[in-house]
């Protein structure tokens, strides 16, 4: 995956005051959908995003959920959508992956969407229950070693279910995949002890983990967070090879146009330097570098062909 540059975003914002501005009239809300449920990592950041670009477009900027079958259902709503410049999804890489684990997906993720923004890169996060008897990957492994198949990881996603299972795969161990709707059930679980271990984005665990409720056991990047400089990588906790990112994408409705994701672009690169936007996202793990339309369809691009191979290599599964 390409590395999203860390510049300032401001100046690359200037072009908002150049171009016409998103109306500062309109009569209904702006509306995000997040295809997940509530609380979870792209609800997070979904939600920052949306007070802010209220301010930055001076319409509302609203947030709904719409959670089922891994996202597909949300985002069919917006790929079916009229491309008004009222309805964004917001996304994981779960949007361009589903052509390889859903079985009858009713879009196609590259030609039924219009690219707006990359707006995030984030490393995921293997945690445990603070109830758990192993207290770092090591003893994960071990365990699993002594008792195959008695472990279950919760997931919420097809990125985050790709992350785990690279995880078993990697340390050469079995456990138990357990799917969940959003990554809030999966930190309620942990968080009660009904879960050992589950995969989530640092965007979601970080008040958890800072509350002490949960525990990292790794990141999944080849470089550990600034949000969390204690928590190795995975690679450097033994699993060799381990690498991967997260992202969160906005894509609006097929034959968007050109102008109006272009200043949804601009839009978002301004909210994105409001002070307290920027800190309140930094300060949950969220990498702030962000890729326009034309950047972003190619690199969306690069993601579906890494998701075909993977499926041709076996490393990704249909879902049943």
């Amino acid at each position: 995956m390409p590395r999203i540059p860390r510049r300032p975003l401001l100046g690359a914002a200037a072009g908002l005051l150049a171009c016409p501005a998103v109306s500062r009239a309109q009569s209904r809300p702006v509306r995000l959908l997040v295809p997940y449920a509530p609380g979870g990592g792209t609800d997070i950041f979904a939600r920052a995003l949306a007070e802010g670009l209220t301010e930055t477009l001076g319409a509302t900027v609203l947030v709904e959920n719409r959670a089922g079958a891994n996202g597909s259902i949300g985002s069919e709503a917006v790929a079916r959508a009229e491309p008004d410049g009222q309805l964004f999804l917001v996304d994981t890489g779960s949007h361009v992956m589903n052509s390889y684990t859903m079985p009858s997906l009713p879009y196609q993720p590259l030609r039924d969407f219009s690219p707006v923004a990359l707006l995030s890169k984030f490393p995921l996060l293997l945690t445990a229950s603070a109830a758990a008897p192993f207290r770092d990957v090591a003893g994960l492994i071990a365990a699993a070693r002594a008792a195959p198949r008695s472990i279950g990881f919760g997931t919420s996603d097809a990125a985050i279910s790709y992350a785990g299972n690279l995880f078993t795969r990697l340390a050469g161990i079995e456990m138990v995949e357990v799917p969940y709707r959003g990554a809030a059930p999966i930190l309620n679980d942990l968080v009660a002890g009904h879960l050992p271990t589950g995969w989530n984005s640092t965007v979601a665990a970080a008040q958890h983990l800072s509350a002490g409720r949960i525990r990292a056991l790794g990141v999944t990047t080849a470089a550990r967070s600034p949000l969390l400089p204690e928590v190795p990588t995975l690679a450097e906790a033994g699993v060799a090879g381990y690498d991967f990112a997260g992202w969160y994408v906005m894509v609006g409705p097929s034959k968007l146009p050109a102008a109006t994701a272009t200043r949804m672009h601009q839009a978002v690169l301004k909210t994105l330097e409001l002070p307290r936007v920027r800190e309140r996202l930094l300060g949950i793990g969220a990498d702030l570098g962000v890729l326009g339309p034309d950047a972003l369809a190619g690199f969306l691009k690069e993601e579906d062909a890494r998701w075909a191979q993977a499926s041709r290599d076996g490393l990704i599964s249909r879902m049943q």
